[in-house]
């Protein structure tokens, strides 16, 4: 640490270092410029622009999870619906939402209409068993005071007041429901993302772009990171006492490159994507929400699809997917050799084990990949009767790399759908992998990888902590007049009082 609590110069040595521009390095960088002003930090990125990739705005799909709207966050398991990680995502949410309305009032965040909007989450169900599965889903959250406001929309000429797109040339004969829920943000990651660089810079935290972290080994207490210039192609080593790897899928062979153990066994399974956007003005102005459906049978979770609508740079847009397609890169602008370089003999009975128990995805891969523009908009003919070929596009979503957890022998390891940290012992160096909630989650996320890898200073920064985050330590759907504090003052610093 440098004298008089100043951010040391940035040189051969550093106290944190960052790998990834994206939403989860610039969170851990905020959050640990104002627990530790004084600590040095540099942010490598192999682009030439932060946020391009899963951060990016077009690449993910903005929802700002809370699982308002996302059915496959609410299982049901004979006719009993469990909403325990409805109300554990939703819990992570309002967690970003009181850190971002501490930096918007602290001047870190200085515009956060650039980067969240209030729009509509809602599911929407066909046919009698969606539709009672849906009743069932309502009233195991009715009561629950993270879900206030939500409204159970049964009659035809209701859902068609609030989703004419989706009513028109709709025939009722099939019924129709939806959960609507007024609660629900859209959020631009890379908006924040961007936000939150400037303000690291301008607190003496230095970035380098066009910079790809080529190996991280160990050195005494240290860490050595050896970066090529990716415009010159020289290469030069910074010494860290801590790394965070938030590269995105890129994540994963780098924690193998460092060697630690707590890697071993880990896989990843690279996805692609693919949305439909609509190119129609006036279709986009029908419709307000993001509409979230229940996944086909037999398709992984990833495949639930949604009508979304946008706000980008200001402006309304709208989507449809995501579609799945398969690559074996590991980020959007990676290399066919992600896949095979990062099989070891630890996980390749991990990987290959997934192989065999997941036919399911891979079939549903498979069926993804082969649609024809036409099949998608039939696809979307679902959500949209009236849907024309000429109104959509295709447009390239991000690259995802599920999680492969091992598992002790006889198990095979399992594909996992959400997002995990995985750090050192010594709590030196960590990484994140995975997908959703993924950004929507990253302050919660971040947080606990504090407790994890800074667990000695803890009890000196909580207090700090509380001050970014006042449900730290407790859960908001456990006492009621510190969420309706804390909600009514997102509300109003953000700007999303309707």
């Amino acid at each position: 640490m440098s004298e008089n609590n100043l951010p040391a110069t940035v040189g051969d040595e550093v106290d944190v270092a960052l790998i990834g521009a994206g939403v989860m390095s610039a969170t851990l960088g905020v959050l640990l410029t104002e627990l530790e002003p004084g600590w040095s930090q540099v942010i490598f990125e192999r682009l030439d622009q932060p946020a391009e990739e899963s951060s990016s705005p077009w690449n993910n799909a903005g929802t700002g999870h809370a699982a308002l709207c996302e059915l496959n966050y609410t299982p049901e398991v004979n006719g009993v619906v469990n909403v325990d990680k409805a109300l554990k995502i939703n819990e992570q949410f309002q967690v970003s939402r009181q850190l971002w309305t501490n930096l918007v009032e602290d001047g870190v965040i200085t515009d956060p209409r650039a980067f969240i909007n209030a729009v509509d989450h809602t599911t929407f169900a066909q046919g009698p068993e969606q539709m009672a599965f849906m009743r069932r889903r309502f009233d195991a959250l009715n009561d629950e005071p993270l879900f206030h406001d939500q409204e159970l929309i049964e009659d035809h000429d209701r859902f068609a007041e609030y989703l004419p797109l989706m009513a028109e040339g709709r025939d009722f004969s099939t019924p129709v429901s939806a959960i609507r829920n007024p609660n629900g943000t859209d959020v631009n990651f890379g908006a924040l993302t961007k936000q939150y660089l400037a303000a690291l810079s301008d607190r003496g935290t230095e970035i380098r772009y066009g910079h790809e972290v080529k190996n991280i080994t160990r050195e005494g207490s240290k860490w050595v990171i050896t970066v090529k210039n990716m415009h010159t192609g020289d290469t030069r080593t910074v010494r860290a006492n801590f790394v965070f790897v938030g590269a995105g899928g890129n994540a994963l062979p780098l924690l193998q490159k460092a060697g630690i153990p707590e890697i071993k066994g880990y896989g990843g399974f690279p996805v692609s994507g693919q949305w439909l956007r609509c190119t129609n003005e006036e279709l986009i102005e029908k419709h307000s929400a993001k509409v979230y459906g229940k996944a086909s049978v037999g398709t992984p979770p990833m495949s639930v699809p949604h009508l979304d609508t946008r706000v980008i740079d200001g402006k309304k847009g709208l989507l449809f997917g995501p579609y799945a397609g398969w690559t074996p890169k590991f980020l959007k602008q990676g290399k066919f050799t992600d896949l095979p370089k990062s099989l070891r003999p630890h996980n390749l009975t991990t990987l290959l084990g997934v192989g065999v128990h997941e036919m399911g995805l891979t079939k549903y891969l498979i069926t993804e990949v082969i649609k024809n523009h036409a099949a998608r908009v039939e696809s979307l003919r679902e959500y949209v009767p009236n849907a024309r070929d000429e109104d959509w596009e295709i447009v390239n979503a991000g690259q995802r790399v599920q999680v492969i957890k091992p598992a002790k022998a006889p198990k095979f390891g399992t594909l996992e759908f959400g997002t995990a940290v995985i750090n050192s012992a010594d709590g030196s160096i960590a990484g994140l992998m995975g997908a959703s909630p993924g950004a929507s989650i990253a302050p919660a996320v971040m947080i606990e990888l504090l407790e994890r890898c800074f667990g000695d200073k803890m009890s000196a920064w909580t207090p700090k902590i509380k001050e970014l985050v006042p449900s730290y330590g407790t859960k908001l759907s456990e006492d009621t007049a510190l969420y309706k504090k804390v909600w009514d003052a997102s509300q109003k610093a953000l700007k999303l009082e309707r």
